[in-house]
């Protein structure tokens, strides 16, 4: 007889702080959890409240993209009452900029609303309640986008983001558990009715793929997890090397030292710069680009201008530089 859904939660819980232990030992530090008052977050809030009682603390971000999000609030603040834990609020302008999606435009204003929250609260840690069947969306996404190794190890169940640690510890629990658990508790949560949209493509892949692979590969979320497991480990060795040649190149990356490198360590590196420091990374046709004009760049006149997200990769003197609108 399969454990009980909450205690699968609890026991993914304790196994995410195995490998990645949780500091509380100032007294005044907490865990905070990104808590939208939704089934998985409503979820891993319950959970984390029994590990780690009277010192948790639920952080909410209003986007005020729906009416719905006045009543996802209401309910967070009745949820957080009824545990006697701290809610902090905020609401956030989550309008997008010219060329981003409206979905990158709410989770980028998200983090760093989570971030300014976590800092204010002297969180240790912001858990997200993200899961298996999220996982396995990214996924799918990130094949039909044709990414990278990047993409294939989808979520990161630990990561930093605005100089905060943030973590992922339910990627192994499917959706359908977390909601079990939810009614077998008898506890509310709040539906978005955005899920529904199929407008946006993540809620396309779920409902047009998702029961598509269920039914073609039983079990096929722990096989999308250990692909991204796989993936991951691979980026990492990758993200030795650009280090490695970072190490010899400088950063700023110096042209010439580039240009002895092999083509495809050249692109790695500069990705692995990129990524570090504007968070951006260039398509495959941008990287071509990139490439043809560093090999052909031996003159101290070569101009090097390359468009990369909202900014541009340049040349700066015998450096590249990356230069972003304010």
């Amino acid at each position: 007889m399969p454990p009980e859904p909450s205690l699968c939660i609890d026991r993914a819980l304790a196994q995410w702080c195995g490998r990645w232990p949780v500091d509380l030992t100032d007294p005044a530090s907490c865990v905070a959890v990104a808590f939208s008052a939704g089934a998985d977050s409503t979820a891993l809030l319950l959970s984390v409240n029994r590990r780690w009682p009277g010192r948790v603390v639920a952080l909410h971000v209003h986007h005020g993209l729906q009416a719905a999000a006045d009543g996802f609030e209401h309910q967070a603040r009745q949820t957080c009452d009824a545990l006697g834990i701290p809610l902090k609020a905020v609401r956030v302008d989550a309008s997008h900029r010219p060329g981003e999606s409206p979905e990158d435009a709410a989770r980028r204003v998200r983090y760093v609303a989570l971030a300014h929250m976590a800092q204010c609260v002297n969180a240790s840690v912001v858990l997200l309640g993200q899961h298996a069947d999220d996982q396995a969306e990214t996924l799918m996404m990130a094949l039909g986008r044709g990414a990278g190794l990047p993409g294939l190890s989808a979520m990161a169940e630990r990561f930093q983001r605005h100089g905060v640690c943030f973590g992922r510890p339910l990627l192994a629990v499917p959706a359908l558990d977390l909601r079990e658990a939810l009614h077998a508790q008898g506890q509310p949560f709040v539906d978005d009715p955005t899920n529904q949209d199929q407008r946006f493509v993540r809620n396309r892949v779920r409902a047009r793929l998702m029961p598509a692979w269920v039914e073609t590969f039983p079990g096929f979320r722990s096989a999308v997890a250990r692909t991204s497991r796989h993936a991951a480990q691979a980026q990492q060795l990758l993200d030795d090397l650009a280090r490695i040649d970072l190490d010899q190149v400088g950063v700023p990356p110096q042209i010439a030292s580039l240009q002895p490198l092999q083509r495809r360590r050249q692109a790695n590196a500069i990705r692995y710069w990129l990524k570090n420091l504007a968070n951006v990374a260039p398509s495959e046709a941008q990287m071509n680009e990139l490439l043809d004009q560093i090999d052909a760049c031996r003159t101290r006149g070569h101009h090097i201008r390359i468009k990369v997200a909202s900014g541009f990769v340049e040349r700066s003197g015998p450096c590249l530089g990356y230069s972003s609108p304010i």
